[in-house]
């Protein structure tokens, strides 16, 4: 199925009298333009008209390509959350054959999406599948201090079964882990000061297998070393089963161990280092676990920075109605397809490459 049939549902809330451009030609001339490294309305009007005849290979276009404030309008006018289920629904069309991951959700702020007052800035949470490198879905939040409750929606629209879940401290909630749970996927959720009575029982519980059982530790400890950019990081994780001596366990669903990490960084000459700790519904299984934890950042390092870097996300100034969500959900859908493409590039390169070759956008 071509990625444009996924929006065949989308309701187009236009009177017949302004239906001179079909919506269907609209959304597939933004998507295609984006993926050229186009970044706002004139950018992608001057597209269109640059590559009219490509894009009547696949769309019919009856009335050519629209002035870009019409384009704005018509995508202005999209409904966020019936545009996130068309995304969604060929994100998992992908995922069905490329196998199980580890889901990174993240929250990110688009900085210049404010109209007058920034704290109006849009402020949106993603779920980034790691093995895949693809953006699962991300959905607009009322600001970072209510993510839990997007998070919990992203939870019940996406497939997770099979998957593992990760999340900073934040979603560190009974109530999230829950969620999960039910939907047959697995947690690695951060503990900190909002769990407090939970991570110094956590705290107190390695303090005392290292007391009292050295051997046990000895068994379930991994340690790994990177370099690179003139610092060295060594992390050592000790991961350790559930017992009933953690009276804070009740109510988590599915909790069956506890993760502690630090990590020791020399840099010129200097040296730091941190603890942090974790609570999964994994059974031991140390080089799954490092992999896990350490792969929660790629949704900053290979999405967030992604769409900084290369489509200009945070610099956008696009404002009218819901356009700036249902922009970023198409800069997500242009980078998949960017990620999914055979050729051998950055996603930097990649969008070059669409842009001056018909073959290789097609």
């Amino acid at each position: 199925m071509s990625f444009i049939d996924h929006f065949e549902t989308l309701e187009d809330t236009r009177s017949h009298i302004n239906k001179k451009h079909e919506l269907l030609d609209v959304i597939f001339l933004t998507v295609v333009a984006i993926l050229s490294g186009a970044e706002g309305w004139k950018d992608i009007k001057q597209f269109g008209d640059n590559k009219i005849d490509w894009l009547r290979k696949f769309r019919r276009f009856e009335n050519g390509i629209p002035v870009d404030d019409t384009i704005a309008r018509i995508i202005s006018t999209l409904e966020p959350t019936a545009l996130l289920t068309c995304f969604v629904s060929w994100v998992n069309e992908i995922r069905s054959s490329q196998g199980q991951s580890v889901i990174n959700f993240d929250g990110k702020t688009l900085r210049h999406s404010f109209d007058g007052d920034r704290k109006t800035a849009i402020h949106s949470v993603s779920a980034y599948a790691v093995e895949q490198g693809l953006v699962l879905a991300q959905c607009k939040s009322l600001g970072k201090k209510n993510e839990v409750s997007t998070v919990m929606e992203l939870i019940e629209l996406l497939e997770i079964k099979g998957n593992i879940i990760t999340a900073d401290a934040m979603h560190c909630l009974k109530k999230v882990a829950t969620a999960i749970d039910k939907k047959g996927g697995d947690y690695v959720l951060q503990v900190k000061n909002n769990q407090s009575k939970l991570s110094d029982e956590i705290k107190a519980y390695f303090h005392k297998v290292r007391r009292d059982n050295k051997e046990l530790i000895a068994s379930h400890t991994h340690s790994t070393t990177n370099d690179g950019h003139g610092r060295i990081e060594q992390r050592t994780y000790v991961q350790l089963p559930v017992s009933s001596w953690l009276e804070q366990r009740k109510g988590w669903a599915n909790l069956r161990s506890v993760i502690e990490v630090t990590r020791v960084r020399y840099l010129n000459g200097n040296q730091s280092s941190e603890t942090a700790y974790y609570i999964s519904s994994l059974d031991v299984n140390l080089p799954q676990i490092a992999k896990t934890i350490r792969s929660h950042w790629a949704i900053e390092n290979s999405s967030h920075w992604v769409l900084d870097m290369t489509f200009k996300e945070d610099e956008s100034r696009i404002r009218r109605g819901d356009a700036p969500e249902n922009m970023a959900t198409f800069r997500r859908f242009a980078m998949n397809l960017a990620r999914l493409s055979s050729i051998k590039d950055s996603v930097k390169g990649k969008l070059k490459q669409a842009a001056w070759s018909d073959d290789i956008r097609q």
